[in-house]
Formats: C-alpha cells, structure tokens, sequence
C-alpha cells in the first residue's frame, strides 16, 4: 500500500470518528496553541522592552562618574552638571555620530490661572524630539529657529495638558514656569503601550532654558551612532575626548542601553522557555489521549487486521497504517492549535500594545513536535497491531 493510501485511509478514518477524533485532538491543541501563544507573548514582551529600554535605534548614553580623588577634592562633584556647550559640539565632531542629543532637567511648578502641577522641565537642543520620537498630537514641533533664538515656547505632554487644562485646546496659551513665561505650540501624543506612563512634562529650547533659569551646562548627553557596528568605538572615542578635555581619567563613561537590554533580553528569553515547556506537558498528555484512543482503534479493528494480514498484508505495512493514522491526527491537531495560538497571540498584542513575534522557527518546530508526538505514542498501538496473529484476529467477535 502507498503512502497515498495509507494517508487517505487514516483521513477516512478521523472522519468516520469526528467527535472522537475532536476529543482526542484537542490535547494537542491545547498543548500547540499554548506554546505558541507563550512564545509569541514572550517574544513581543521582550522586543517592547527592549525598544522601551533602548529608546531610538543605536543610543549610548554618556554619563559623568566622579572618581574619589574629585570627590575628596569637590564632595559636591555628583551635583554638578558634568557637560556643556563645548562637549557637545566636540561630541558632534566624531565621524561615527549621527547625533548628539543633549539636555537639563528641572523641577519646577508650572501653573496656569488657578490650576498648577509639579512638572519636569526638559531644556533640549534641536537632536531631543526627533531621536526620542517625541510626536506631537496637536499643534507643532519645537522650530530650528526657536531653538537658535531661543524662544520663549514650548511643547507639554499629553498628561500636563489634561490636567490643566482639562477638555480645552492649549495651544497658543501661556503658562508660567517659576515665573518665567511659555506659550505652548504643541502637545505630545499620548504615550501606548504596556510600559507607557503618563508624566507632567515640559519641552522648551535649550537656549530658552539656559537664559530663563540660568543653567548654562547639560545633564544628560546621548550618542546616536551611524549604525550598530561602531557603537563601541563611539563609546571609546567620546569617553577618551571628555575625559582629555576636562582632565580626568575615568570619570566619563558610556552606559550602552543596547547591552542593558540584551540582559534582559536573555532573561525574559529563559522565562519563556520555562513557561513554554510548562505549556507542553499538555502535549504530552494530549500524545496520551491520543495512544489510548489508537489502542482502542487497535481493538476495534482487529478482524480488518486480521483480513488485510491474510490477504498478504506484512507487519511493516501494518505498522506503518497505525502510525501515519497516528501522526495525521496529531498533526491535524497541531495544525488547529497554531492557528488559535496565532489568532490568540494577535488578540493580546492589541491590548497589550506590542507587536505579535510569531516566528516561523516556533511553528514549524509545533509541526515537528505533534508529529514527533504521533510516532512516539503512536507506536505501541501500531506495534500491538502488527503483532496480532492473522487467525485470532478473524475469530476476533
């Protein structure tokens, strides 16, 4: 008998059964659907943390450690803002950067008529919004010009504009901030996601910032490289720089948030894979419903056994019928359960607000595996069927 006929017969067979064939199924659908909605769910948890970690593509942060001789000599170093104007312009001068991205943060309150909130005021230059994808909803983005003339505007979250300014349009308003003067020509959209938070931010020019509160040195200075492979020598190149320029030996270094996040990466990569395997014992359980009922079918059938092994029928080809009858029902099975995984696994990732990671790997190894799952619980039954003696199968009643 052909492989054709034996495929066609183990198909007839799940059909003259279908609500056995269902019941018998559904463990390793169950089982497929679950690995491969974890998977899927670990996949994109991972990737949004990644991106939430890492921010733009390519981004070292540059960071100002002040070693214990700087310390005994100023203990109020860690206070002071470690870059300015100069550093920022040398930094922008290195081959490999695309951007330099700078900025000083403040708290202060800001308030409009009766209504005030404590906020974080972002004094940035021009690289801030567009490398930290800072849209704006309504309104405008921050001008080159602003940021050359050092205009008196600004850009407020999402948050700060709700509440205070409740259901009105704030564009072209002003709000005070520690006194100083800011009319608003844009809000930002609201941030998405599942590590999304709202926070009462405000974005006003560098040059705005510097001459309204009299800071005149940056905080927080990121590098965006030309691309991933010259994020290390970036990283070299700008710590070696500062820390020529302000004579020191170690105190600037570079955080790489695309290392952070590989960490992570590895870890919720580990947690996967134990919640994954946890979802497939079910497909072991499922290969057991699944021997039991062959063994019946086994029984069932035994004088067709019987006539098939009298009219020439090998224990080979017996053995062959039981198990491809095995392996298509189990991999009916898992064919049904990758597709409520991946139905399933779409349905989070749009509550959850990131992107379904179906991969074609995890697929095609839930494919593999309900086959794997046929042939191994299949093969007792298989083997008690192409045991059977071919005279006490035809007494068989």
């Amino acid at each position: 008998m052909s492989l054709m006929e034996n495929i066609k017969m183990a198909l007839s067979s799940v059909l003259a059964h279908k609500l056995r064939s269902i019941l018998t199924m559904l463990g390793i659908i169950i089982g497929v659907a679950s690995v491969i909605l974890v998977v899927a769910i670990g996949q994109g948890g991972e990737q949004l943390l990644k991106t939430s970690i890492t921010g733009p593509g390519n981004t070292i942060e540059v960071y100002y450690e002040p070693s214990e001789e700087e310390m005994l000599s100023n203990p109020n170093a860690y206070m002071n803002a470690a870059f300015t104007q100069d550093d920022v312009n040398a930094l922008s001068e290195i081959p490999e950067v695309k951007k330099v991205v700078a900025s000083s943060t403040e708290y202060f309150q800001t308030s409009f008529r009766e209504e005030t909130a404590d906020t974080s005021v972002y004094g940035v230059n021009q690289a801030y919004m567009e490398v930290n994808n800072l849209n704006v909803q309504s309104g405008r983005n921050l001008l080159e010009s602003e940021y050359i003339g050092g205009t008196r505007v600004g850009v407020i979250s999402h948050e700060l504009s709700t509440e205070i300014f409740d259901d009105k349009s704030a564009i072209g308003e002003v709000i005070w901030v520690k006194g100083q003067p800011i009319e608003i020509v844009g809000v930002l959209e609201k941030p998405s996601g599942l590590f999304a938070f709202g926070a009462m931010e405000v974005y006003i020019p560098w040059n705005t910032f510097r001459n309204s509160f009299g800071k005149n040195e940056y905080n927080q200075v990121t590098l965006q490289a030309m691309n991933a492979d010259v994020m290390k020598e970036v990283g070299e190149k700008a710590t070696t720089l500062l820390n020529t320029s302000h004579n020191t030996e170690e105190s600037y270094k570079v955080f790489n948030m695309e290392e952070m996040a590989e960490g992570i990466g590895q870890i919720t990569t580990i947690m996967t894979l134990i919640i994954g395997s946890i979802a497939g014992i079910s497909l072991v359980v499922g290969g057991i419903g699944v021997m039991n009922i062959m063994l019946v079918s086994v029984t069932e059938r035994t004088k067709e056994i019987g006539i098939r092994k009298a009219l020439g029928a090998t224990k080979r080809q017996i053995l062959t019928q039981f198990l491809i009858e095995s392996v298509t029902l189990t991999l009916i099975g898992g064919i049904i359960g990758i597709i409520l995984g991946a139905v399933a696994a779409n349905i989070v990732s749009i509550f959850a607000g990131w992107p379904p990671l179906i991969s074609w790997e995890v697929v095609v190894g839930g494919l593999l595996f309900s086959m794997i799952i046929g042939i191994v619980f299949g093969m007792l039954p298989a083997n008690k069927a192409a045991r059977l003696s071919p005279i006490e199968s035809l007494r068989y009643e």
